[in-house]
């Protein structure tokens, strides 16, 4: 799949403490919703014992993304907290298991799902960012990304390539793909509409078709059989740029206009849109916020007045940098709207940073806008070659990645080349090879907080020394090659595991057992249904 810069790096726009948790195994929930036609009695969830997810499915919003994609739930809704709730008073029967079978991603979701007659598996992975994919339905080997309209269609078999062959003629798709299988073949449709009822009843009369189930797509630009894009490294954009003279904002544009078959305004005014959410969402925080089930407590609001107050040491605009960071992650942690860019664990360092800096010298929200489109072409760059996933590559996939964008936002946002935005990017997401992944108390919120902070401060520090002409010696895409090889060399304990690092500290342990009895008392005294 080419990835899309509204697709896999800004967005999606969510609630939850994380995007490889929450929006991802929400989005495979709706897909298994889909599956099922919309109807389930049963749900079995299973779980890789040497995966990220048996150690953090349930304090990470696993299974609230999950249950809530049962549901047909957006990201955003606000009834997420109670998904289980809501899933179990609608009757579905509900178990998480813990198995050895040696998956090969860290991010593995297998689901059996069963209702009167009808029984469905998939196996699918979060890949970073909310970004998925499934690998099977029903022990059958596909791809299947949530970025075309699908309809799966099982025939017996043997029987594949002759259904393939009537659709071809019958109907306008984008991809036909049959899988084999030992029971049954199964035919994908990739299309920009659903394969007609009529015609695959009529099939079915026929005794060709056994059954068929229709999956809506749960990514913002769909994808197309014809789509090409400019280029997808930052060697190449170089070249693309010295060809047409854009800025990089406007190489952006080009990249998603090309990517979604979009007008190129369009393109402009989805993220003049963002800005608006993400604006919203720190004055959010600044307000203050609540929630039960966290680490901190309130922080931007003291820094807001000590700021005021003047108590703080002089530090510009960084200042303000910190103070929006704080906000952002506290609407985060408190169940809030806020937008993954390019994670919700790394989601305040570049909106942070860029709204603080934009407000320091005076601009408004299109030039926003377009040092985010900017940032958001360094996002595409490495989500092509590498990943956001904290499970895959530690905190410097999220936090590395967040600071390289942010750096080539702001060095946009001041009126930089392109050369100079690529120069800073590289310089942040140097500076930030091989950190670690290791949440305190298994929350997605301390040392989190600190590290989006420290994301921010990198990309102003490397942003001024490439627009002072700084050498960042290694190319961005050097960088990211090389961040790739750090992440393999990681232990799994310290990749978003909460088996390493500060995340098995004395005190860690102590508080992550104290939010887990205080979740036990509340449910218990609820009836809440909580498991």
């Amino acid at each position: 799949m080419i990835v899309s810069l509204f697709n896999d790096v800004i967005g999606p726009v969510m609630r939850g403490p994380s995007s490889s948790h929450c929006a991802a195994a929400l989005r495979i929930g709706r897909l298994a919703r889909d599956l099922m036609g919309g109807v389930i009695e049963d749900v079995l969830v299973e779980f890789d014992r040497n995966g990220s997810l048996p150690t953090t499915h349930d304090s990470q919003g696993s299974d609230m993304g999950l249950f809530g994609g049962l549901l047909g739930w957006e990201t955003d809704d606000e009834r997420l907290t109670r998904s289980i709730v809501a899933l179990k008073e609608q009757g579905v029967r509900l178990r998480v298991e813990i198995v050895d079978v040696g998956d090969p991603h860290p991010n593995t979701y297998r689901l059996t799902l069963a209702t009167a007659g009808t029984t469905h598996s998939l196996v699918a992975i979060s890949t970073g960012g909310g970004m998925i994919e499934v690998l099977e339905v029903d022990g059958v080997r596909l791809e299947l990304f949530g970025d075309y309209f699908e309809t799966l269609v099982w025939v017996s078999s043997g029987s594949g390539a002759t259904l393939q062959s009537n659709l071809a003629e019958a109907i306008e798709t984008d991809q036909i793909r049959v899988h084999p299988g030992s029971r049954f073949d199964l035919v994908q449709v990739k299309a920009q509409v659903f394969v007609p009822e009529s015609w695959l009843a009529a099939e079915m009369k026929s005794g060709r078709v056994l059954s068929w189930s229709r999956l809506n797509p749960v990514l913002p630009v769909l994808s197309r059989a014809s789509t090409s894009v400019p280029f997808t490294t930052g060697a190449e954009m170089l070249r693309f740029e010295g060809a047409r003279g854009r800025s990089l904002w406007e190489l952006a544009v080009d990249y998603e206009a090309a990517r979604g078959g979009l007008e190129r305004e369009v393109v402009l005014e989805k993220m003049i849109h963002l800005v608006r959410i993400l604006r919203r969402s720190i004055a959010q925080g600044l307000a203050g916020t609540d929630f039960d089930d966290r680490v901190l407590g309130v922080q931007s609001v003291g820094f807001q007045k000590a700021m005021a107050a003047g108590r703080l040491l002089q530090a510009g605009a960084l200042n303000r940098m910190v103070l929006y960071v704080t906000a952002m992650m506290e609407v985060k942690s408190s169940m809030g709207v806020i937008i993954a860019m390019p994670t919700a664990g790394a989601c305040a360092a570049l909106p942070g940073a860029v709204i603080a800096m934009a407000e320091e010298v005076g601009l408004g929200e299109v030039e926003m806008a377009k040092a985010f489109l900017a940032s958001g072409i360094i996002g595409v760059i490495i989500a092509t070659h590498w990943t956001f996933a904290a499970e895959v590559g530690g905190c410097q996939a999220e936090g590395g990645s967040a600071a390289a964008m942010a750096a080539a936002a702001l060095v946009t946002l001041s009126g930089g080349t392109v050369q100079q935005a690529v120069a800073a990017s590289s310089m942040a997401l140097q500076s930030m090879l091989g950190l670690i992944c290791d949440p305190i108390a298994n929350r997605v919120e301390a040392p989190c907080l600190g590290k989006n902070v420290m994301a921010a401060s990198n990309a102003l520090s490397c942003a001024n020394m490439a627009l002072a002409g700084f050498d960042p010696l290694i190319p961005l895409d050097e960088v990211i090659e090389a961040a790739k090889r750090v992440s393999s060399q990681m232990p799994r304990e310290l990749r978003c595991t909460a088996l390493g690092g500060l995340s098995i500290t004395p005190t860690s342990m102590a508080i992550e057992q104290r939010l887990a009895a205080a979740t036990a008392k509340k449910c218990g005294a609820s009836s809440c249904g909580c498991s």
